[in-house]
């Protein structure tokens, strides 16, 4: 199999890379992080114009690209640069929307590809525990509409989200597949209440509280109860996505590690010369490459039969949360105490990889799942 990027996907690489470098060096990226927005909007329309959001999207709902390379070229780029631009929640809001939505829902994924419109996908919970099917937040009828009574937690860029898709139990028990319904919360609903905060990776998150907030009939994504397969399909890009940013993450991690073994001098001879330390690293790009593997894998997939999609996937996160954190800690290690510096852009790739583990299942969450999935394909 051919597994080289198309022209067009290598223009879009190299442009998006260009532009990172330009506008979004670390200095420029730790401000952006660290601001009370927690993204920079005028970047973020910056990005729209490049196409990098289209790119996310099938040319049936208005984009110019949507398949699993596509947004593996995206997110990697997003991940060498540390981007915090909420494109995960546009992502997967999105590919929600093209799945189940209604002609007048999907007419929104053109704000979300022109980035007037910021989505958030409000699914975790307080005692979630990562699950994809543990949803207490209740949705009751109130004549033609719906009223929402429950809470989110870390739902990221939740300030400043103007679109909510948030998963409901309407009926069943909590930890039922079948009664979750998925609904489009508009960002000024009465009843509505966010508590926002920092994230230690850069960015900003909410947690959500719903009281008593009523939407219309057309709120509802897909069909009443059978929100759980919609949801499965959005946190799969989802998944790809964030998996894709921690190669991106992990590249950098590598070529400044590698640099800085080649300069940095002990003994009047660089670290590098060093056998023992040549031996960590060479076994530290062998699983660079295996995660990057996975993520081709995975990309691969994520279009094709959605129960080996699934199970692929959970194979990816699996992996990608285990090197990314050895990767974190290997290339501190290597670079000594000054790995641990504030002013040093490495400290940041390194709690970014061990954040992308915890975010959408960490990789025990993804070990037990990809277990389940096998044994379930088998029975």
């Amino acid at each position: 199999m051919n597994f080289e990027h198309t022209e067009d996907r290598r223009m879009l690489a190299d442009t998006l890379d260009r532009f990172i470098a330009d506008q979004y060096d670390f200095p420029a990226r730790d401000k952006i992080a660290t601001s009370d927005a927690g993204y920079s909007p005028e970047l973020w329309a910056q990005f729209a114009e490049l196409g990098a959001i289209g790119a996310l999207f099938p040319e049936a709902d208005g984009g110019f690209g949507g398949a699993g390379f596509d947004l593996s070229v995206v997110f990697q780029s997003l991940g060498r640069g540390l981007v915090v631009e909420p494109f995960l929640g546009a992502l997967m809001v999105g590919r929600a929307i093209g799945q189940a939505g209604s002609e007048a829902q999907k007419a929104r994924i053109a704000s979300l590809i022109d980035g007037s419109l910021i989505a958030a996908l409000a699914h975790d919970e307080p005692q979630g525990h990562h699950s994809e099917t543990r949803v207490g937040l209740r949705a009751e009828r109130k004549g033609d509409g719906w009223v929402l009574n429950g809470a989110k937690s870390v739902v990221k860029q939740g300030e400043a989200a103007n679109l909510f898709l948030v998963s409901a139990r309407t009926a069943g028990a909590e930890d039922d597949a079948d009664g979750i319904s998925l609904f489009l919360v508009p960002g000024d609903a009465a009843g509505l209440a966010r508590r926002g905060y920092r994230l230690i990776d850069g960015g900003r998150a909410a947690d959500l509280t719903f009281e008593q907030v009523e939407v219309p009939a057309d709120a509802l994504l897909g069909t009443e109860g059978q929100g759980a397969a919609v949801l499965q399909h959005a946190l799969g890009y989802g998944l790809l996505g964030l998996c894709a940013e921690a190669v991106g993450a992990m590249d950098v991690a590598r070529d400044a590690t590698l640099e800085y073994l080649r300069t940095r001098k002990q003994f009047g001879v660089p670290l590098g010369s060093f056998q023992a330390l040549q031996h960590r690293m060479a076994d530290l790009l062998l699983e660079i490459e295996q995660a990057r593997s996975a993520v081709i894998n995975a990309a691969a997939a994520i279009d094709g039969e959605p129960a080996q999609a699934a199970r692929t996937l959970a194979a990816t996160k699996y992996t990608i949360g285990r090197i990314g954190i050895r990767v974190a800690e290997e290339s501190i290690q290597l670079h000594g105490g000054i790995g641990m510096t504030w002013e040093l852009p490495l400290a940041h790739v390194a709690k970014r990889l061990v954040m992308i583990d915890h975010e959408l299942g960490d990789e025990d969450h993804h070990l037990e799942r990809y277990i389940a999935l096998g044994a379930r394909a088998a029975a």
